[in-house]
């Protein structure tokens, strides 16, 4: 027996979500309801095919996650049915957002730019007439085809 007569197995109440998320059942749980809500039966079932564990642990493990609200748990008859807790994920997300792809912004502005090449390219295809598309001089060529008409 642990500290307050709880069993030296049974999981220790973790103080917030990345606490929660650190024990590896406990994020299979949210994986598996990643796919949409499922009753706590399902869950057991689906956690005994990949493991041995007993259908007492899941309930600790799913009060956990309760807990750390990371899942939310709905009456439906006698049945208990999970899902994840959307605003709970939202406190793990902002946090995880502190460290965003460094490479995610200069991606962004690459993508703009083969994009606005494609659109050119489209352009210079579309008016086989226009020079100075085809010409690549940056508009010079019309100006000066410009000043000649007018002179």
């Amino acid at each position: 027996m642990g500290a307050a007569g709880a069993p030296d197995d049974a999981p220790r109440a973790p103080r917030g979500p990345f606490e929660a998320l650190g024990d590896p059942v406990r994020r299979r749980l949210l994986e598996l309801l990643a796919a949409g809500e499922r009753p706590a039966g399902a869950l057991v079932d689906a956690l005994r095919a990949e493991t041995r564990i007993s259908q007492p642990a899941v309930s600790q493990h799913l009060r956990v996650l309760r807990d750390a609200e990371l899942v939310a748990v709905r009456a439906d008859g006698t049945r208990r049915l999970y899902a994840v807790d959307d605003a709970g994920l939202d406190v793990v997300r902002l946090w995880l957002a502190r460290f965003g792809d460094p490479f995610a912004q200069p991606l962004d502005a690459l993508a703009t730019e083969v994009a606005r090449g494609r659109r050119s390219r489209r352009r210079t295809a579309d008016d086989p007439g226009d020079r100075t598309a085809a010409s690549g001089s940056g508009g010079r060529a019309g100006s000066d085809d410009a000043a000649s008409a007018a002179g």
